[in-house]
């Protein structure tokens, strides 16, 4: 028993910082010029939260549903030369997708909603969810060649699409399309932060956008 006592987190883990961030280099490489059009796609999210035409709904279900196929298709198989695990997460990021199309179009689960709090602080999530990835790439030296990039990435997937959830119309469908999302969050935070590096704290500002959310809600029915 002395002896478990004696092991830290880190002690776990199958991979160090370096091999981790290199990971992304390799895919970066593997898969250039895609980080382009997988930006603009990215993009277009908030910019569909903002302009609200009448297919927003159904053409925000359809590039996360891409997003979170291409991530579970293209990255977690390189990610389980490092991790078992992430190979087991296949299904799951591909039933994520599944189920963004499916709630998305016969639900409307992400429409976006006309006003209000919350689909500012979403729109502001997803902006955040593509920029913040590419600014620890640089601030933390790993140029853009070692970025984690929206629908190539499971990161930037995941906040932006905690983004979309924030801002949209029906808060309930919106919220089982949230559930992978929110819960990839925490184990990548806990995988960062056992790693000991800075941009464990990329996810600090969703927690707050989260709970800032809830608040309005929580506000909006009390009033």
């Amino acid at each position: 028993m002395e002896t478990w006592l004696t092991y830290s987190p880190q002690d776990f883990l199958l991979f160090s910082e370096r091999v981790y961030w290199r990971l992304f280099e390799l895919h970066n490489a593997e898969l250039s010029p895609a980080q382009i059009p997988a930006l603009l796609a990215g993009l277009a999210v908030p910019a569909l939260l903002v302009w609200r035409p009448w297919w927003a709904g159904r053409a925000i279900a359809g590039i996360l549903g891409l997003a979170w196929a291409v991530a579970g298709l293209a990255f977690l198989p390189r990610y389980a030369t490092v991790n078992w695990m992430a190979g087991d997460l296949i299904p799951m990021f591909l039933g994520q997708a599944v189920l963004i199309a499916v709630l998305g179009f016969a639900a409307r689960a992400l429409v976006p909603s006309p006003g209000g709090a919350r689909r500012w602080i979403g729109v502001a999530l997803c902006l955040y969810g593509l920029a913040a990835p590419l600014a620890a790439a640089l601030y933390l030296g790993r140029g853009m060649a070692g970025a984690e990039i929206f629908a190539l990435t499971p990161d930037p997937t995941a906040i932006v699409t905690l983004g979309a959830v924030l801002a949209a119309e029906r808060r309930w469908p919106a919220m089982i399309v949230g559930i992978v999302a929110a819960l990839w969050c925490v184990a990548s935070c806990a995988t960062l932060a056992t790693l000991g590096t800075l941009q464990a704290w990329l996810f600090a500002p969703v927690a707050l956008a989260l709970l800032a959310a809830a608040a309005v809600s929580r506000m909006r029915r009390s009033g």
